[in-house]
């Protein structure tokens, strides 16, 4: 393999781990490793974000290399909205996470005790874990969509600096291991406080509903920068 390809796959993983902590990208993982109290599953949701990312760039991209087409602007810019509103919908989600969850204090032989309690169905009272298992199926999905979303740029980057799609395919699957790699990392700081907090369930609650807040906000103005801004509503009624 020539040195100037190695050069470019060096690259390619560079750019990946940069990608990787896009914000769009950060903020919708973090919803995920914010209903985790184990560092390893939020860790763990980082690389299924990367894996679902990489599948679908590295599917639409050598078929579209192959066929030697290009996604239309108009069809790049809904694929990036969809991102938009997935982050108000994971954003919500979080906020409302907790909507059912009640810390309850009562004392038991001179002694102050404090439990969770979930009032999930009607006429039930009923001790139950804070949180739920982090979905590692919802991280690849999210994975999917940004894939999908960035799937454009994506080709266009590869055609620049590959000469068939065998490298084409090289390349891609390089920089996937970039993001992968930049996630695991980065999710695994993010799910750091959430960790250290999942026996506070005041603090964990503040923390998880601003993850959520930050999420639906980010994405509100995501769509409108989109549709505004970058003129995507003009091209949907045109």
């Amino acid at each position: 393999m020539e040195i100037g390809l190695l050069s470019i796959l060096g690259l390619g993983f560079v750019l990946g781990i940069k990608h990787a902590i896009e914000p769009d990208h950060v903020i919708a993982v973090s919803t995920i490793a914010s209903q985790s109290k184990k560092l390893l599953r939020s860790s763990l949701a980082g690389v299924f974000w990367g894996i679902g990312h990489t599948a679908t760039l590295f599917i639409i991209g050598i078929v579209l290399i192959l066929m030697k087409g290009e996604i239309p602007e108009k069809w790049a810019m809904s694929l990036e909205f969809l991102v938009g509103i997935m982050l108000v919908y994971l954003g919500i989600t979080t906020i409302l996470s907790f909507r059912n969850i009640h810390l309850h204090k009562h004392e038991h032989n001179g002694e102050l005790h404090k439990h969770v309690h979930s009032h999930d169905h009607i006429g039930t009272h009923e001790h139950s874990p804070q949180y739920k298992k982090v979905s590692y199926l919802k991280s690849m999905l999210i994975g999917l969509i940004h894939g999908l979303a960035g799937s454009g740029a994506m080709i266009v980057l590869t055609m620049s600096t590959v000469n068939n799609a065998w490298e084409a395919a090289v390349y891609i699957l390089i920089f996937g291991t970039g993001t992968v790699i930049g996630m695991l990392f980065f999710t695994t700081l993010i799910g750091i406080p959430f960790v250290f907090s999942a026996k506070k369930f005041s603090l964990n609650r503040a923390l998880t509903q601003f993850t959520g807040v930050i999420s639906t906000v980010f994405g509100i103005y995501y769509m409108y920068n989109l549709g505004i801004t970058e003129g995507l509503f003009k091209l949907w009624i045109q």
